[in-house]
């Protein structure tokens, strides 16, 4: 018989150790930026941050979508089989897209990088590989229940980068591609953990695929998660471009880098809640999938009171205290940006619980349909009241609003549907078992 209290200690600790790393590794993502910023000065820093920002990019795009789908793939069928055999389909899709996106980085390079060697563009296509190899990484990690395993590597990452980037600040080095090559070599911690790339046959190894679903899938998730990320970093940059000032755009960039620690805290969360969503999902455990959603619901609202009345009470003290005095951000968007971020949050959950029902392409529709959203915002206070920095804040609202509408109703309608007939299986389990 099972252990239970042994079962949610262990749970507890699994949980603990993810939130743990991932709020030590968001810490030390922003002390790499920090020490290149120092040692290189603002001006000679700008191509490394355009990297740093690609890099962020590149984690939703690739690795956070190469988890899930190991996680998931393994959950549902019990071993990794399926992941080994489609695996070079998906690597030559990672592969190809790190050349293209090195390319594209080689054509733009005197805009993004303000330089006109081969350097940056190289660093971008290894990155770009690099999230895909941590994906696989973390994923492999996840579906062996090895949490502590990916919450080390979440904090390892980042420590080796504040590592090499301290020891060339202390060297005195000031070429920034140094510091790139410092933010690259977060990426080799994965030989920490070598078994976490050896994929195992299982007993399943005789059933072969192609790897198409697994394509789609991904291609779902990934298209999803840019947008997504897009939309949680984006505003100081469409601010930017609308006219605002330097300080607006700085307010802004540091409201939302404050209020997304909670996103940061729940990101160690995904790997626990990939398994046990699929477990769900491929048991026909609809009832627990909709108790989930409710809790995600109920959460989610809470979240948003809470974070609203703290962003319009505390937020602007605290930005200064933490920012320094002269960055200003008005109370009103503070708290929309505190209760956006709120959202946020329950999105990235929501979003787990779509990708274990097989949803990608839900996904990526929902924030599509935020961007759209938050454009129509826009446009609609185009000469009202208020500021720029007012008014891109409330279409950051809209549009994580508009995602968390579209994403729960789908996963509400999912986990309530009935079954066609007594004892059939459902579409979901038949395509799960196909996948």
């Amino acid at each position: 018989m099972t252990d239970l209290p042994a079962a949610r200690n262990a749970r507890t600790r699994d949980a603990s150790a993810l939130l743990i790393g991932s709020l030590a590794s968001g810490l030390l993502a922003y002390v790499f930026f920090a020490t290149a910023t120092r040692a290189l000065g603002p001006a000679d820093a700008a191509p490394v941050s355009v990297l740093w920002t690609y890099w962020s990019l590149s984690s939703a795009a690739f690795t956070f979508p190469l988890q899930h789908w190991v996680a998931r793939t393994i959950a549902a069928h019990g071993d990794e089989a399926r992941v080994r055999s489609a695996l070079p389909r998906v690597a030559a899709v990672v592969a190809m897209a790190s050349v293209v996106l090195g390319l594209l980085a080689w054509i733009v390079r005197a805009d993004l990088f303000g330089r006109d060697d081969v350097a940056f563009p190289l660093l971008v296509a290894g990155v770009t590989v690099g999230s895909g190899v941590m994906g696989i990484s973390r994923g492999v990690l996840s579906g062996r229940r090895r949490f502590g395993a990916v919450a080390g590597e979440l904090v390892a990452e980042n420590g080796l980068r504040c590592l090499v980037a301290f020891g060339l600040a202390v060297a005195g080095v000031d070429e920034p591609l140094a510091y790139g090559l410092a933010l690259l070599s977060g990426h080799g911690v994965v030989v920490c953990w070598p078994s976490s790339l050896m994929v195992r046959r299982g007993r399943s190894a005789a059933i072969k695929t192609d790897g198409r679903s697994a394509v789609a899938f991904l291609s779902g998730a990934s298209s999803g998660q840019l947008l997504a990320q897009v939309v949680l970093t984006g505003s100081p940059v469409l601010l930017a471009l609308r006219g605002g000032s330097a300080a607006e755009v700085t307010a802004l960039f540091v409201g939302l880098a404050l209020y997304r620690a909670p996103y940061t805290l729940g990101l160690g969360l995904v790997a626990p809640l990939t398994g046990m969503f699929t477990t769900y999902t491929v048991r026909g455990e609809h009832a627990s999938l909709a108790r989930a959603l409710k809790l995600i619901v109920v959460g989610g609202v809470l979240g948003v009171v809470a974070a609203t009345a703290i962003g319009s009470t505390f937020g602007p003290a605290l930005i200064r205290l933490v920012f320094g005095a002269d960055v200003r951000l008005p109370a009103d968007t503070s708290t929309a940006l505190a209760g956006g971020s709120a959202v946020a949050v329950a999105n990235l959950v929501t979003t787990v619980l779509v990708l274990a029902l097989g949803r990608a392409v839900v996904v990526a529709w929902a924030w599509a349909g935020g961007l759209v959203v938050a454009l129509l915002v826009l446009l609609l206070l185009a000469g009202a009241p208020g500021s720029e920095v007012d008014h891109t804040a409330w279409s950051f609202v809209a549009a994580q609003t508009t995602a968390f509408v579209v994403l729960t109703a789908t996963g509400h309608r999912l986990v309530t549907r009935p079954t066609r007939q007594a004892g059939a299986t459902s579409d979901r389990e038949r395509e799960m078992r196909e996948y």
